[in-house]
């Protein structure tokens, strides 16, 4: 472990001024002042005196003031807890290491069931339309049920459960259940091979695994209860494995050990008061996980408080989520943003979840459900937008959008010629938000904000009391320039570490070992003079394909245990090369002695790794090449191998043992089509 160190004083590197760039949009001055950033900031002004004259003043002291930033922000936003106490943070000057909130006790589902009216918790549409709503009320008796039933199993606080089902009310009720009893609830999507859902859940030893009987995406019907079948015989630890019916009322789940539908298990258990097991800040509520680039996926463990405080803070400060609200976002429970969506009952929004394509109905199934159901916050990923635009849809005409004031858009940068297609095309007068962060943090480090300009193909600001700077390789922070996004400070949703991680070793390699002291969140970023910020893209070797970061080890897994290929490379393609807007999966495979890529050979790997991974995985491209490019200790370098094949120069060949395999990856004839 290296030493805790705080890196010599930022050397501030400006690029030379730039011509004035208009903003795209810009909110009115109402808008501003009936935003509760903007009320948060005078309430702290008049406490502490401050003469705050801008956002950029306010973002200035959250940053020098963490402690009293997230103090106060605690008390204003009404955290329910059973103590608070008096320290903030425990030696907030170590990264890793520092504590918040370290005499708190608190039950995260409690704040996320503070409301208890009719309104609505959820409101479910899936391709066929609106399906059903769930009120307050209703939610909080099933949670109550489900608590039970879960106690009644003899589980205890820190016992695992994980989910493997789609985006449905019944997740987040849940979850909402384990987490009342501080339980760790950890989920992945129905889309998953047998293969994926074992190197996750397997890791972690869930005593329930919670499954749906399957889910429909492209107009098909999509029946998981083998994969199930097969997901808990490799689960040894399970007690239960809990149905929700979705594609049949009363599915045969006869071949399924400790098998029960939903509402037998809960048909013995009657409404009651929760008893919500207090627990301290740092208690873990997730596990969450990472793309599997290095290796089998690292478990993320994140504690109760921080996803609690760093969740308020997202929805009220940043996306300016009001009680009543409408808060919708495009996921599946793989991905944070499920996380972040679940949080929006944290806010007293009602939350509106989709399960299956979005390009059902022409592609208008998500602006028919916004219209319906009046959305005021959109959430989606840049390839919907980017996917919209060539579709020529033009919602603006086609629907009615008067509630909507913030498009959020996040998975992979949104690219300038997007920006001005919403602005066409969906409303003029929106928040288009590009926000850039992740599973690591469960935020944005490059966020939203309702006060603030939108600028064409720029992410509006660096979030709130996060010390947020891009620092070049001298470990200097530079303004205008191209470098890796850092954080200096802590934050209260850092991860408490990695599941199984004695030592810390490999938590502190992920993020630690570049600038000790310092978080590295692996993107590649500029930060403007205007306090925007531009994202390139990651800075690693995970791939993006579609905006969905998925590992490279993942689909090595499979490659190899098909007995023609020897070693594989997977790498991320701009696509297209003229003019990128996305990136595309390429595999390079080099084969056994005697052995000939041909199209069997490659539609057999497309099948392994779609049947063991997610249709994400499945490389656009299966070249066979003759050597792959390897360090002196063996390792596959797939970031020379993405450069070169991208264009870009690779900045050092000394430490390959073969680095004449580079060229094998120049001017290929099969990376044009």
């Amino acid at each position: 472990m290296p030493p805790a160190m705080t890196p010599k004083p930022a050397k501030k590197t400006k690029a030379k001024p730039a011509a004035a760039v208009r903003p795209i949009w810009t909110p009115s001055p109402e808008a501003v002042e009936r935003a509760q950033v903007t009320q948060f900031a005078q309430l702290v002004a008049r406490k502490h005196r401050l003469d705050l004259a801008s956002h950029a003043d306010f973002y200035k002291w959250s940053v020098d003031n963490i402690e009293q930033f997230w103090s106060e922000f605690w008390d204003w936003s009404g955290v329910i807890a059973s103590r608070k106490g008096s320290t903030v943070l425990v030696d907030g000057d170590k990264l890793p290491g520092a504590k918040w909130f370290p005499e708190a006790r608190l039950n995260f589902a409690e704040n996320l069931l503070r409301r208890g009216d009719q309104g609505d918790a959820f409101v479910f549409w899936d391709e066929r339309g609106f399906q059903r709503r769930v009120s307050y009320s209703s939610l909080t008796s099933d949670v109550s049920r489900a608590s039970q039933a879960i106690a009644q199993l003899g589980l205890r606080t820190g016992d695992r459960v994980a989910a493997f089902i789609p985006n449905i009310p019944e997740t987040g009720m849940l979850a909402l259940a384990a987490l009342s009893q501080g339980i760790v609830w950890s989920s992945c999507s129905p889309d998953f091979g047998v293969g994926g859902v074992l190197d996750r859940f397997g890791q972690i030893d869930p005593k329930i695994l919670f499954v749906a009987d399957g889910y429909r995406y492209a107009g098909r019907e999509h029946d998981v209860l083998e994969r199930v079948a097969e997901i808990a015989e490799g689960l040894p630890g399970l007690r239960k494995v809990v149905v929700v019916p979705q594609l049949n009322a009363r599915p045969d789940i006869s071949g399924i050990a400790k098998a029960v539908l939903l509402e037998d298990w809960l048909r013995k258990h009657a409404p009651a008061e929760i008893e919500y097991a207090q627990m301290p800040f740092e208690h873990p509520a997730y596990i969450l996980f990472s793309s599997g680039t290095t290796g089998t996926p690292k478990c993320i463990v994140h504690g109760a408080g921080g996803a609690l405080l760093q969740g308020l803070k997202t929805l009220k400060l940043q996306f300016d989520v009001r009680p009543g609200d409408r808060l919708f976002y495009f996921c599946t429970t793989n991905w944070v943003v499920w996380n972040m969506l679940f949080h929006g009952l944290c806010a007293e929004a009602s939350v509106m979840l989709y399960d299956g394509s979005p390009f059902e109905r022409g592609g208008n199934i998500l602006w028919d459900y916004a219209d319906k159901e009046r959305f005021t916050h959109f959430g989606t990923s840049a390839k919907f937008i980017d996917a919209m635009h060539k579709r020529d849809l033009a919602p603006a005409e086609s629907h009615r959008l008067p509630e909507l004031r913030m498009i959020l858009s996040t998975g992979s940068p949104l690219v300038p010629e997007s920006y001005d297609y919403v602005y066409e095309k969906v409303k003029q007068d929106v928040c288009l938000a590009s926000i850039s962060g992740g599973t690591d943090i469960m935020a944005a480090f490059a966020d939203a904000s309702p006060v603030l300009p939108v600028y064409r193909g720029e992410l509006q600001c660096r979030s709130l009391a996060s010390a947020v700077e891009v620092f070049n390789e001298a470990g200097e922070s530079v303004v205008g320039q191209k470098g890796e996004l850092v954080c200096t400070k802590p934050l209260p949703s850092m991860p408490l570490g990695f599941w199984n991680d004695r030592g810390g070793e490999k938590y502190r390699a992920a993020y630690y070992d570049k600038y000790p002291n310092v978080w590295t969140h692996g993107d590649w970023c500029e930060l403007t003079e205007r306090g925007t910020m531009v994202v390139y893209g990651r800075s690693d070797a995970t791939l993006n394909p579609g905006g969905v970061r998925i590992g490279t080890a993942e689909i090595y897994r499979q490659v190899e245990k098909i007995d023609e290929v020897e070693e594989s490379v997977a790498i991320g393609q701009l696509w297209p090369p003229e003019q990128p807007t996305d990136t595309r999966v390429v595999l390079f495979v080099r084969l056994r002695p005697g052995f000939e890529l041909d199209d069997a050979l490659v539609e057999r790997i497309k099948a392994r790794i779609k049947a063991n991974t997610t249709p994400r995985h499945v490389p656009a491209k299966v070249i066979q090449v003759p050597d792959i490019p390897r360090t002196k200790n063996g390792k596959v370098v797939e970031l020379a191998v993405r450069s070169v094949v991208n264009g870009m120069p690779v900045g050092n060949t000394d430490a390959l043992a073969n680095p004449e395999a580079l060229a094998l990856f120049e001017g290929l004839a099969e990376l044009a089509s």
